[in-house]
């Protein structure tokens, strides 16, 4: 009998000794599982650059508060996790400093970030129409504040019409319309072409709308 009760408390044992050495043994392989995990921003990290050169997400920054608008400030930065760069000595290093320009990002040269177009808004208007527009800040470019803003800009994309081939049609063929069939108003050009160019004062004024821009391609674009 004693046998037996020893023989039926040791599986608990076992089974307890089982459990504990299978937890144990589990637990480095969950880190190891974590630790290769890629972060998403190291796509747009260069591996072994200059640490001034490396874009923006590949570093965090301590803010400058007391840097004065305009000029050029000196800010503390690191290296994010996996994130390997070098100095100008090609030594490997994590903590650095760059200079950059005291501003914020929605106060940029236009060259300096990308901004998404408008299609639908008329660019031949007075005044000039804008439109709502998302702009995304270069890589390269250090700012302060949200990378992403959005922005007013004006109407600015062109569908291949030439203003000087505007002008010149309505100066020489204005009379039969040809500059308002060119510019993709086909109404206005039939009006002209009937009426033989509103007995050239359709013509004249014409000639003038177009030569300061005033009547412009029919789709809404600009000149190029």
């Amino acid at each position: 009998a004693g046998s037996l009760m020893t023989t039926k408390l040791s599986q608990p044992q076992s089974t307890l000794a089982k459990s504990l050495t299978s937890t144990s043994t589990n637990a480095p392989y969950f880190k190891v599982l974590e630790s290769t995990e890629i972060p998403p921003y190291l796509t747009n990290c260069p591996s072994n650059g200059l640490c001034s050169r490396l874009p923006p997400d590949c570093m965090t920054c301590n803010t400058n508060y007391s840097c004065i608008y305009g000029k050029t400030a000196t800010f503390d930065c690191k290296v994010k996790p996996h994130v390997h760069c070098v100095d100008e000595n090609n030594h490997e290093q994590e903590n650095f400093t760059i200079n950059m320009t005291c501003q914020f990002c929605w106060q940029l040269a236009t060259s300096d970030y990308v901004c998404t177009n408008s299609t639908n808004c008329m660019t031949v208007s007075c005044p000039r129409q804008r439109y709502n527009a998302t702009c995304t800040v270069r890589d390269h470019i250090h700012c302060l504040g949200n990378r992403v803003f959005p922005k007013m800009l004006y109407c600015n994309w062109t569908g291949g019409y030439k203003w000087s081939t505007a002008l010149a049609l309505s100066i020489t063929l204005g009379g039969f319309g040809a500059d308002r069939f060119y510019l993709g108003q086909w109404r206005e050009g039939l009006g002209k072409l009937f009426s033989f160019g509103g007995l050239g004062i359709w013509t004249l004024i014409d000639v003038l709308l177009i030569g300061v821009g005033y009547v412009g391609p029919a789709d809404g674009s600009l000149y190029i």
